[in-house]
């Protein structure tokens, strides 16, 4: 008897959408399934027919947190002193992938979940979507960039309340803080993601690329280092051919024709 597809890949319109497909367990993530989105990130970040990806969840729920059955490998490898990162490099891979990613959030974003919508560059949720970061209460806290990313996505006052109580948000709520971007009527976030993610598509892949590289470093530097990495990219996106394109598309009032170059 074949394994069932934990993780289901589409391709469309330079678009790459993955969806996770654990319904039974409400797409928890476990070893298996980050692995699996590691591949298929480090192949999408090299393919340059793809210009946006979308990670999604199957069956209404896109992510109730972490497996917690594996969390006995992980205390047993930190009682021997190790140090074993959860997913490998998968999350790693994602916080620096070049392309734009979306989160096309439905039902649950909890623990491990939350996270995955941090790690991605957008979110979009349902209007009943539910968020925590509710690890304390299992005696653990976030371990995938929970912390980290939700004081920068919302403010530490906000972060503070969501990583010490453990309690939910609803869309509006985690929209209001800016958690995530928008609230979609349910049912709608995958197809509001497409809508986006395709718009972004048709601009230059370079310039997306530099300037989400750009905005990510204003969340690690000085304002004046940040402003010295924008100067740069900036300067190589002006030397480009899709900045030519560009420009000779617009006065010749047709639509421009990007190779990323």
């Amino acid at each position: 008897m074949s394994t069932p597809k934990i993780l289901h890949i589409t391709v469309e319109d330079h678009v790459a959408i993955l969806e996770i497909h654990r319904p039974a367990s409400k797409n928890s993530l476990n070893a298996e399934l980050l692995d699996a989105l590691a591949r298929h990130l480090a192949a999408l970040r090299d393919d340059d027919g793809i210009r946006a990806v979308i990670i999604t969840g199957a069956d209404g729920t896109f992510c109730a947190g972490a497996d917690i059955t594996g969390f006995d490998k992980l205390r047993d490898a930190a009682l021997l002193g190790a140090r074993e990162e959860f997913g490998g490099t998968f999350w790693s891979d994602l916080a620096t992938f070049p392309k734009p990613v979306i989160a096309a959030i439905e039902g649950l974003a909890l623990g491990g979940g939350c996270e995955l919508a941090l790690a991605c560059d957008i979110a979009i949720a349902g209007e009943s979507a539910k968020f925590a970061v509710p690890e304390v209460k299992l005696g653990v806290i976030p371990g995938a960039g929970g912390t980290q990313r939700l004081v920068g996505a919302v403010g530490k006052s906000k972060a503070m309340a969501m990583l010490l109580s453990g309690d939910f948000r609803t869309a509006d709520q985690a929209c209001a803080a800016g958690l995530i971007a928008e609230t979609v009527p349910d049912g709608e976030a995958l197809a509001s993601a497409r809508a986006l993610a395709q718009r972004i598509a048709k601009n230059s892949p370079l310039a997306v690329a530099l300037a989400k590289d750009a905005a990510l470093r204003a969340l690690e530097t000085s304002l004046a280092q940040g402003l010295e990495h924008e100067k740069r990219n900036f300067h190589i996106a002006v030397r480009s051919a899709d900045c030519h394109e560009g420009q000779s598309a617009f006065l010749a009032k047709r639509a421009p024709a990007f190779t990323g170059k």
